[in-house]
């Protein structure tokens, strides 16, 4: 049976209401085991049943075959359920915006439209060989105990995470401006480097600018520079920093705090591609991509006259919403890990981890500074720390609010507690399964079946 398990032909799902396109994909490889589905809920029983490495995805599909919205319904789905599967998009003429939303939703990849099989076979041969490497990465780092991490520096556990990340991957080597829009300290400016890291821009510069610390009469020198004698105080010329990331990527941190005036000259450089240093007559052409963060509400803010409609589209050909920290369930306590072996071997060598308690306060806390927050805190534990193990006292946690959960129906909130709280448990006992089943009052075969049919790991 294991010898048939190695050599057993990759999965293919095939989500297409078209008999005659079904039996066209479903033969053109010899190399796949194909599935095909023709609505939602066979999409979804046959994911759950076969597991497939790659699922084609057909938008239009009954009882919605003329729009989307079944389509992005089924991609929903997919991703709740098993958000590591490659799923490619077909694209029909003039879907290009659908195709794009599809990618933020995350959808790896879209082909177009009559199907040309060749090109759709390299599409999905990629994104097989993409998920094997992941694969084999996640069973290295299994094996070898390190934490789980995307985009290359990014740790997290959370599917809400690595859809993010897998977004981003997508994303970066098209050449378009994206916003990553969430709460401070939720990790924007370390997703926005990962971002430049898996893009074609690799070799040059990246160059952040946090807009809300620089004093508005500075801001625009800072971004565009200055000539020699422009102002008081500009005792030689000065390059700003879109200049200074020509090549790279410039990351602009909380946008929304540029004044309404450097707006308007960001813009123009935005169209033109070139600008003039402040007290400059000579225009400059700059390559440089720009990636822009916020917290702020952009849209209430182009409500209120604060914002340019122009600049934000400009600035958001791809919006990507970052979870907070409390969206993120188990995460905290990798986390914790993870700054307290790194603060550890630097301030305090004999903190080995965290006590029971300190466990459960990470876990339950609601962490409003999201990732930053529970950093600082860490560091400051472990400094404070008498003993081996860091208690919930050193963390200075207080009692956490109890939140309840909304949902649809009750199916619904069943799901997504038995979710909740299973993830929450496995964090507490660090992955061991006899540990979690006791913790939860059941037996290993039936967490088995739990973390199978709700797609967790430990």
């Amino acid at each position: 049976m294991g010898g048939k398990r190695e050599t057993a032909l990759p999965k293919l799902l095939v989500i297409e209401d078209d008999p005659g396109l079904q039996a066209q994909l479903k033969w053109a490889w010899d190399d796949f085991d194909v599935t095909c589905a023709g609505d939602r809920d066979a999409a979804l029983a046959a994911l759950r049943s076969d597991e497939p490495d790659v699922v084609t995805l057909d938008l239009g599909l009954p009882p919605d075959p003329d729009g989307t919205s079944e389509g992005f319904a089924v991609l929903d789905a997919i991703m709740e359920l098993k958000p590591d599967t490659k799923v490619i998009i077909a694209s029909g003429h003039g879907a290009h915006e659908s195709a794009l939303q599809a990618i933020e939703r995350g959808a790896y990849d879209f082909y177009a439209k009559p199907v040309k099989i060749d090109e759709l076979a390299l599409i999905v041969r990629r994104a097989l060989h993409l998920r094997e490497i992941e694969q084999e990465n996640r069973n290295l780092a299994a094996k070898s105990g390190e934490e789980s991490r995307v985009l290359g520096t990014l740790v997290t556990a959370a599917p809400e995470m690595v859809r993010v990340a897998r977004t981003i991957e997508r994303v970066a080597p098209a050449d378009v401006s994206v916003l990553l829009q969430g709460a401070s300290g939720t990790g924007k400016e370390l997703l926005a480097r990962g971002l430049h890291d898996s893009s074609p821009r690799r070799g040059g510069a990246f160059v952040a600018i946090n807009c809300a610390a620089i004093p508005e009469h500075l801001l625009e020198s800072e971004l565009f520079g200055h000539e020699k004698g422009s102002f008081t105080g500009a005792i030689s010329t000065r390059e700003g920093k879109i200049e200074l990331a020509e090549g790279g990527t410039l990351f602009l941190d909380e946008l929304g705090d540029i004044p309404l005036a450097l707006q308007a000259k960001l813009l123009r450089f935005l169209q033109e591609r070139t600008l003039e240093r402040v007290g400059g007559r000579k225009s400059i052409a700059v390559d440089t991509r720009i990636v822009c963060a916020t917290h702020r509400d952009l849209q209430a803010m182009i409500m209120e006259g604060t914002f340019r409609e122009d600049l934000y589209y400009r600035l958001a050909e791809i919006v990507i919403a970052i979870p907070t920290l409390a969206e993120r369930p188990g995460d905290a306590p990798l986390l914790a890990r993870h700054f307290l072996h790194r603060f550890a071997k630097e301030m305090n060598p004999r903190v080995t981890g965290f006590s029971a308690d300190a466990l459960s306060a990470i876990d339950t806390w609601h962490w409003p500074g999201n990732v930053r927050e529970l950093e600082n805190r860490v560091k400051r534990a472990v400094i404070m720390a008498d003993g081996k193990l860091v208690s919930a006292e050193d963390l200075d946690l207080a009692e956490p609010d109890e939140e309840l959960a909304n949902a649809l129906n009750l199916k619904a909130a069943r799901e997504q507690a038995d979710r909740k709280v299973i993830r929450h448990a496995l964090a507490r006992s660090e992955g061991n399964i006899s540990s979690t089943a006791r913790m939860l009052g059941i037996s290993r075969p039936t967490l088995y079946d739990l973390m199978k049919q709700y797609d967790l790991s430990a």
